[in-house]
């Protein structure tokens, strides 16, 4: 073998292994970042997960709001890419407890009966407004001390919160959307679709409350989004019972 030959075929042994080796740390990186997401979300491969979704409240009985539809198709892209499974139910339905799949629950109290049940047990420091009658507090969120009224179409608020009730590492969480409006529930989920990987990097597995404002959705539908504040520690501290107006979620009356 002659020198230029030689050159030649350790240049194509050389460049193998470096595109084998690529192609290694490639899968290695990927293989990661997909083990990571399917821990934050409590989906391995081939696991199930359930969508919940509450009834539009000014459609007929059994109809769901066109942006919580767009929400649903936001969380089974993030379920599908994670290799697992998804069954959708309405919030009527969904009689079970919480820690063995994934669930996802989306839509305000008033509209979800699920949500409102989350909210009562593992969130007893938000109170939501019910009220069907307008107002200026009309969906409000009361958060500790603070209040979060909605100027439809401006400003509008959804609180996003990955709730573990403290059932050990095998429990699967609970993600909750619980906007003022339909197209606050579909912003939150696109923000939690966009953010995971930071929001995983910063809370782990660890349970986390957070809220968000959704600015001039009239025109900018729900893309423009914004975290207001991390309220873990305010949601799951109680509120002192109403003396009138808001109402907690998920409290009778």
């Amino acid at each position: 073998m002659n020198e230029d030959l030689r050159n030649i075929v350790l240049g194509v042994v050389a460049a193998g292994l470096a595109a084998s080796l690529g192609w290694f740390a490639r899968t290695y990186l990927w293989s990661r970042k997909l083990r990571r997401k399917q821990a934050f979300f409590g989906l391995p491969e081939n696991s199930e997960s359930l969508l919940v979704v509450g009834r539009d409240a000014g459609g007929p009985e059994f109809s769901v709001a066109r942006n919580d539809v767009f929400s649903l198709l936001e969380l089974s892209a993030l379920i599908k890419d994670c290799g697992a499974h998804a069954q959708v139910i309405t919030h009527d339905v969904a009689q079970q407890g919480f820690g063995e799949r994934t669930e996802f629950c989306v839509g305000g109290p008033a509209s979800n009966r699920r949500m409102a049940a989350h909210m009562h047990s593992l969130l007893p420091g938000i109170r939501v407004n019910v009220e069907p009658e307008p107002g200026p507090d009309r969906g409000a969120f009361q958060i500790g001390s603070e209040r979060y009224r909605m100027e439809p179409g401006r400003t509008e608020y959804v609180v996003l919160a990955r709730l573990t009730a403290g059932q050990g590492e095998e429990a699967r969480p609970v993600f909750l959307f619980c906007g003022q409006r339909a197209i606050t529930n579909q912003a939150a989920t696109r923000y939690l679709a966009r953010n995971h990987e930071r929001l995983a990097r910063k809370h782990g597995g660890n349970t986390f409350v957070l809220l968000l404002k959704v600015t001039n959705s009239q025109a900018y539908g729900a893309d423009v989004v914004e975290l207001v504040a991390d309220v873990t520690r305010a949601a799951q501290t109680p509120l002192p019972a109403p003396k009138g107006g808001a109402h907690r979620a998920g409290a009778k009356d």
